[in-house]
């Protein structure tokens, strides 16, 4: 949470921004296995990250898709909006906005924060048990959309 003083010397807990993005190659979607110093470590999770101060939600996409893996992207597009305070293994309530994109072209390596990426077929992931936060729903959701086109942005009241 972060914690926050107003003008009037109120005073409030805030919730954290995050982009969650299924990153998308020749039908398979990139993971990261995220390392053991940070939350959910030793999961596969989607590419994620919080956003930055002075950036748009697009910035926080291709940002933390480059410093996490080394690709570039296109075809941004707003997936899925995580609001709901009580999602899984979350230690910060944070909002969620979750992108697909395609990736074009590698130009960098990845960051401390996944010990390995590797691509995966949309029928061939790791078990939901081996998935970082409540990303697996994210896939499914994705998938279903594949089959039926939901109409997009996915915003659940839960």
């Amino acid at each position: 949470m972060i914690n926050c003083t107003f003008e009037n010397g109120g005073k409030a807990s805030l919730r954290h921004v995050v982009v969650d993005t299924i990153v998308l190659r020749e039908n398979k979607i990139l993971l990261a296995k995220r390392t053991k110093k940070i939350l959910e470590g030793g999961k596969w999770g989607l590419i994620a990250g919080f956003m930055d101060r002075d950036e748009d939600l697009f910035q926080a996409v291709e940002r933390e898709i480059f410093e996490e893996t080394g690709w570039r992207v296109r075809d941004i597009t707003l997936f899925r909006v995580k609001h709901w305070p009580e999602r899984p293994n979350e230690d910060r309530q944070n909002v969620a906005f979750v992108f697909s994109c395609n990736a074009v072209k590698k130009e960098g390596k990845a960051d401390w924060e996944s010990d390995k990426i590797a691509w995966f077929s949309l029928d061939s992931l790791p078990a939901k048990n081996e998935l970082a936060f409540d990303h697996s729903d994210d896939i499914e959701i994705y998938k279903k959309n594949l089959k039926q086109k939901l109409q997009l942005p996915i915003l659940q009241k839960i």
